[in-house]
C-alpha cells in the first residue's frame, strides 16, 4: 500500500471512530463504502480490518460503560445475530466468487437502505418488545455483520424504540457489535481466509481509532444528536450510491 492510500485508510478509520463513538453506529458503513469507493482494499478484507478496529472502539467505549449493557435485549440479540453471521459470511463468499461488481451493488444497496433508516426518528415504544423480536433484528443484523461487518442499522433503529435510557442503548450496541467482531474474526481464522499483504498496513489504525475515540469522549462537537444522526446519513447515502450505480450500470451492460 503506498503513503496516499495509507493516509486515505486512516483518515476513513478516523472518521468511523468519531462517528461511532458518539452515535453507537456506522463504523462499519462508513469504512465498507470508504474502502469500497477508494478500493484501497479488497472488501473481503476490508470486512476484517472493520472486525478489528470494531473490536478496539468497543473495547475503549465498554472499559467503564460496561455496566450500562441491557441485558434482557443483548442476550438474545446475540443469540441470534451468532447463528445469521455464519449464513452472511458463507454468502460473502458466494459473491466475491460471482463478481466484484455484484459485491459492490449488494454493499451499496445496504449502505443506502441503512441511511436511509438512519433519517427516520423512531418513535418511542411505552412497553418493551418482545424477545421474538429482538431475535428478529439481532439475525438482520448478525447476517449483515457477517457480510461486511456492518451489522447495526436495523438493530439501531429497533433499540433506539426501546423505553431504555441512551446510555444502555449506546452500550448495548457497542458490546453487540464487538461480540460479533470478534466471532467473525474466529470464522475469518477457522476457514484459513488468510488477508493479502495490504491488510496488515490497515492495522496502523489502531493507535488512529484509539486517539479518535478517545477525543470524542472527551470532546464531542457542539451538535444534537440528531444533527449528527443527519450528517452520518447523508455521508453514507452519498457513499452508497456512488458504489451501487456504477456497479449496477458494468452488471446491466455485462447481461445485454
Amino acid at each position: 500500500m503506498d503513503p496516499a492510500g495509507l493516509a486515505g485508510l486512516l483518515a476513513l478509520a478516523a472518521v468511523a471512530a468519531y462517528v461511532q463513538t458518539l452515535t453507537g453506529f456506522a463504523f462499519g458503513l462508513i469504512m465498507m463504502g470508504g474502502v469500497g469507493l477508494t478500493g484501497l482494499l479488497d472488501l473481503p478484507d476490508a470486512a476484517v480490518l472493520v472486525s478489528c478496529l470494531t473490536f478496539i472502539n468497543a473495547a475503549q467505549v465498554l472499559l467503564k460503560g460496561w455496566r450500562d449493557i441491557a441485558a434482557r435485549e443483548f442476550v438474545p440479540i446475540i443469540f441470534s445475530s451468532v447463528i445469521a453471521l455464519f449464513i452472511g459470511y458463507w454468502l460473502l463468499g458466494v459473491l466475491a466468487a460471482a463478481s466484484i461488481d455484484w459485491l459492490k451493488l449488494v454493499l451499496g444497496v445496504v449502505i443506502v437502505a441503512s441511511s436511509i433508516q438512519l433519517a427516520l426518528k423512531p418513535a418511542p415504544l411505552a412497553e418493551p418488545s418482545s424477545v421474538p423480536s429482538f431475535l428478529f433484528f439481532g439475525a438482520i443484523a448478525g447476517l449483515m455483520g457477517g457480510l461486511f461487518s456492518t451489522a447495526g442499522p436495523p438493530l439501531v433503529y429497533h433499540l433506539y424504540r426501546q423505553p431504555l435510557r441512551p446510555a444502555a442503548i449506546r452500550e448495548t450496541l457497542v458490546a453487540v457489535f464487538a461480540a460479533n467482531a470478534i466471532i467473525r474474526l474466529g470464522v475469518v481464522a477457522s476457514a484459513g481466509h488468510m488477508p493479502a499483504a495490504g491488510f496488515w498496513w490497515g492495522l496502523l489504525s489502531v493507535p488512529v481509532v484509539i486517539a479518535l475515540t478517545f477525543a470524542a469522549k472527551r470532546w464531542p462537537p457542539p451538535l444534537s444528536y440528531f444533527a449528527l444522526r443527519r450528517l452520518a446519513f447523508a455521508l453514507l447515502l452519498i457513499s452508497g450510491l456512488s458504489l451501487a450505480v456504477p456497479a449496477l450500470i458494468k452488471i446491466i451492460g455485462g447481461i445485454s
